[in-house]
């Protein structure tokens, strides 16, 4: 088995606790078929990920209350109260790579789909954004992940080989990419079953 030297970590569903439920759940009094339909339909996840790839805001806002004229309120609340969509740590995650960090053998780094908007908010929130040898963004990348260049951006940026590298992430597309360019997958789900497959490189929490 090649010996890893390097972990890469995604932030939001890895490390972080983020969900607009924690917002749009009271915003709609506890309705959630309202709350979905409206994060199905008006707010998706696609949308966001506009942002996170670079889109500006405001623009994406004014875009859509123009769209969707009658949840004006609602769509300003996405960006307005965004801060209350972080719930906080994912606290097991965190030791995990607090211990990976202590042990001094791995380079570590983070790969996020993230708006360059929103991040500062997140590392003002989050002291161990700071642990990482260096964190890429994709809003300030102005493309994300699944796909292929964000990756290679990484790679190239520290200086990882691809083989030797592990990329922990929640989203199954992220993973297919990072196993097409030759890193190793780890689909998140717990910090327990991390700690499981980490076992699988040699790697004992």
């Amino acid at each position: 088995m090649t010996k890893i030297d390097t972990i890469i970590f995604d932030l939001g569903g890895v490390l972080i606790d983020w969900n607009p439920e924690y917002v749009f759940l009271e915003a709609f009094n506890g309705n959630r078929e309202k709350m979905q339909w409206f994060l199905d339909n008006v707010c998706t996840m696609s949308w966001n990920e506009n942002q996170d790839a670079g889109y500006p805001i405001t623009k994406a806002t004014e875009d859509l209350v123009e769209k969707f004229p009658d949840y004006e309120q609602y769509i300003r609340m996405y960006y307005g109260d965004w801060e209350n969509m972080l719930s906080g740590p994912i606290q097991g995650t965190v030791d995990i790579l607090e211990y990976l960090l202590r042990l001094k053998s791995y380079k570590i780094v983070a790969l996020t789909n993230w708006s360059a908007e929103t991040f500062p908010i997140a590392q003002k929130h989050f002291d161990f954004l700071n642990w990482f040898e260096g964190i890429v963004v994709s809003g300030e990348e102005k493309t994300r992940k699944p796909y292929n260049d964000i990756f290679e951006i990484t790679l190239k940026r520290f200086n990882i080989e691809a083989e030797t590298s592990i990329f922990i992430d929640d989203n199954a597309k992220n993973i297919e990419t990072a196993n097409k360019l030759g890193i190793n997958g780890i689909q998140f789900s717990t910090p327990k079953q991390l700690i499981s497959d980490l076992k699988n490189y040699n790697i004992t929490i």
